[in-house]
């Protein structure tokens, strides 16, 4: 079994940071990745930029040299790879972590392969991987994605876009000009107000001129093969349906907390218990950092504003494990 002084769950950027915090250290350290180098940002929609800018999605004293203010995530791909490589961070890719199990001196963390050992331990496993579910019947069917890439399997296609915040004006706008016919279910009576600045009124001007059909006060009620049920203010429609986009947001991964055995405070937007200062849970030694410690609000914590956590819960370690200042 390998022993490390300190585990990483999730190689995002903030686990990348966290990462770098610790070879400052010069603690034996290991990342754990689930799936890619910064999974999250893999899975995010082939043409996005970020409302961010680069030099606030910079990490490690690496420079984020972009070609326009607001970086797409092709450049955010390259990035961190350059930030891996510059650091020679130890990732392990493609290793989920099952379960934790606490010992005497510390912890054991299963994985599918093998099992590690470690002091301490820091969950960064951020939200987007694990969608919201609009949970009606026929969410299951092939035809229903949570995730969005690229227009071009929507070409001529009947879709549904369920939202109205960035991701679903995005996916609404991008697929129409693409040559869908496009639809959006929007459960409150407007475009979220605080979407991008630069998409608002687009989509709006979309709608307006019925270039774009939206059904506001709306909600699915139920999926079928070849149409989709939408409850409406003026009743029950059905609309000829090929593709349905539940582009309404994602989640942190509580039944990773759940199995590692963190607290969630039920009363707080399910956010992990955690102390403000230092960042560790009620488990010794095992802290949370990134969005994820927003628990639901996912709206409240992004890169630029978390990159400050791996240095916090570096100082709160260096007394634990006696690192040398």
């Amino acid at each position: 079994m390998k022993n490390y002084d300190l585990i990483i769950i999730g190689g995002g950027p903030i686990g990348l940071a966290c990462g770098i915090a610790a070879t400052k250290a010069k603690l034996n350290y290991i990342i754990l990745e689930k799936g890619v180098l910064v999974n999250s940002l893999y899975n995010f929609p082939e043409q996005m930029t970020f409302f961010s800018t680069s030099n606030l999605l910079e990490i490690g004293d690496v420079p984020f040299v972009a070609h326009n203010d607001k970086p797409t995530r092709k450049e955010a791909l390259e990035y961190y790879r350059r930030v891996y490589d510059s650091w020679k961070l130890n990732v392990q890719l493609y290793t989920p972590v099952e379960a934790m199990t606490k010992t005497s001196d510390g912890y054991v963390l299963k994985t599918p392969k093998e099992e590690f050992k470690t002091s301490a331990v820091i969950v960064s496993t951020g939200f987007y991987d694990t969608a919201r579910m609009l949970n009606v019947p026929g969410e299951d069917l092939p035809k229903v994605k949570h995730f969005y890439d690229s227009p071009h399997p929507y070409v001529n296609q009947k879709i549904l876009v369920v939202g109205a915040a960035n991701s679903a004006c995005d996916v609404a706008l991008e697929t129409y000009y693409k040559g869908a016919e496009v639809t959006m279910a929007i459960r409150s009576n407007e475009i979220y107000p605080k979407t991008k600045y630069w998409i608002k009124p687009n989509i709006e001007n979309r709608i307006k001129e019925g270039s774009i059909k939206a059904y506001f006060e709306t909600t699915v009620k139920e999926i079928k093969p070849h149409s989709v049920i939408l409850n409406t203010p003026e009743g029950e429609v059905e609309l000829e349906n090929d593709f349905v986009l539940a582009m309404i947001g994602y989640t942190p991964d509580f039944s990773l907390f759940e199995r590692l055995g963190i607290p969630v405070d039920e009363e707080n937007h399910k956010r992990p218990i955690h102390d403000e200062e230092t960042l560790e849970t009620p488990l010794a030694n095992v802290y949370v950092a990134g969005v994820i410690n927003s628990g639901l609000k996912t709206s409240k914590l992004f890169i630029e504003n978390t990159r400050v956590h791996a240095d916090m819960i570096m100082e709160d370690l260096k007394t634990k494990l006696a690192i040398p200042s």
